[in-house]
């Protein structure tokens, strides 16, 4: 059972600093360049949030975006200086009652000068003012018709050690910038969104016996779904939200069960002595991808719901774990060595479920638990090199990466 463990966990990272990530970057993006014109905050808030709105520009992947901060009126008349990029987006910050936060946005065409865009957001609690810039940069990116980045606006939900036996569930935007605690209290692990919506998690609370629950993350009510001897994890949810893929060990080694919660019923999916687990749905939910040991290591395979046949998916590595389907593409994680006596390298690849297609993701590092985006464009993920852990995010189509601080925390698991 430790092994089964181990598999599903992964890494512990410790968390330190990190940087940027770019693999590759269109040189015929259009530029912008950002000024900040809040009437709020601290210098080093102003910076903070400066930081932001320029991060998630990039991370769009869709802009050239000038690094040099610069301080203005909201009303100011554009700087003959700027004029050589295409765009300049301005940003306000401005004080509320209570805990009011406004962000008022407009955009200048340039060499011209000429304004051509100007929104006004507001947030009732300040501490969320990380999703007034995201959905800032969502309608900006909108308007100019680029491809969707309406992720950025959706919850991190993962579970993060804060003492021995002892694990919490947090939700975060996907910079961490924003972080509330929603579970304390015991070890609490392996956190998974129950709804496309993002209004309640599934999770594990380990005790004497492993016990799932439902967590509506607004009213804050809890409810037990099932318990299980051995071992209970919740790997993927239908998007109609009516059937749960469940790891479950009832004699003692874990299979796939598929769990209907309108009546309870518990269906086995894997029919196997050794080590199945990790299960998400394929193909329009007739087929699951898992990852089991049954070739003597750890390796990805799939199989018909309703059949025992199983396919093997991947022919590379010795170690792949930790998969993410969406549509017909799998990512998982691969270990690239296998040494004693050092650190190994767990890289991160992309498959097709109907063809040969394979694609390597990251190249340095110890990388797990990858997560697709809602829309299959982007991957989440656990990044650790060196002394420095980070969450990853790679924008598949644009052949970028980008990383953010985990800042002295230990992630157990992470969903999207």
């Amino acid at each position: 059972m430790r092994i089964v463990l181990m598999m599903l966990i992964g890494v512990f990272l410790y968390a330190s600093d990190a940087t940027l990530e770019i693999v590759k970057s269109a040189d015929n993006r259009p530029s912008v360049v950002i000024q900040d014109a809040s009437v709020f905050g601290t210098e080093t808030t102003r910076q903070k949030f400066f930081r932001l709105v320029m991060g998630d520009l990039k991370v769009t992947a869709h802009f050239k975006v000038e690094d040099t901060y610069h301080y203005t009126g909201y009303d100011a008349l554009v700087d003959p200086m700027l004029k050589s990029y295409n765009y300049l987006l301005r940003y306000r910050f401005r004080e509320g009652d209570q805990q009011r936060l406004y962000m008022d946005v407009k955009a200048f065409e340039l060499p011209s000068g000429s304004p051509f865009y100007e929104r006004s957001y507001r947030v009732a609690n300040r501490a969320r003012y990380p999703f007034l810039i995201h959905q800032a940069v969502i309608d900006f990116n909108d308007f100019l018709k680029m491809p969707s980045v309406a992720w950025m606006k959706r919850y991190v939900v993962f579970s993060e050690y804060v003492k021995p036996k002892h694990a919490d569930i947090v939700i975060a935007d996907y910079t961490l910038t924003y972080r509330k605690r929603l579970v304390s209290g015991g070890l609490n692990i392996f956190p998974k969104w129950a709804d496309r919506e993002q209004k309640g998690i599934y999770f594990t609370k380990l005790g004497r016996r492993p016990v799932l629950y439902y967590y509506n993350i607004y009213t804050g009510q809890q409810r037990k779904v099932a318990t299980s001897d051995g071992m209970l994890v919740c790997s993927d949810v239908s998007r109609d939200g009516k059937k749960l893929l469940l790891t479950m060990a009832p004699d003692g080694q874990p299979d796939i069960y598929q769990y209907h919660l309108d009546s309870g019923m518990k269906e086995r999916l894997t029919f196997y002595s050794g080590i199945d687990v990790s299960a998400q749905y394929i193909d329009g939910e007739k087929r699951i991808v898992f990852v089991s040991d049954r070739l003597g290591y750890p390796n990805i395979f799939a199989s018909r719901i309703g059949s025992r046949g199983v396919q093997q998916m991947v022919f590379h590595g010795r170690n792949n774990n930790a998969c993410s389907a969406h549509g017909r593409y799998i990512v998982y994680s691969s270990r690239e060595t296998d040494n004693a006596f050092s650190s190994n390298t767990f890289n991160l690849y992309l498959i097709s479920t109907q063809t040969d297609y394979i694609r390597r993701l990251t190249a340095s590092g110890v990388n797990q638990f990858p997560k697709f985006s809602e829309d299959g464009e982007s991957v989440i993920y656990l990044k650790h090199y060196a002394s420095q852990s980070a969450i990853g995010i790679i924008r598949l189509n644009y052949n970028e990466g980008y990383l953010f601080p985990l800042k002295g925390k230990r992630i157990q698991s992470i969903d999207w």
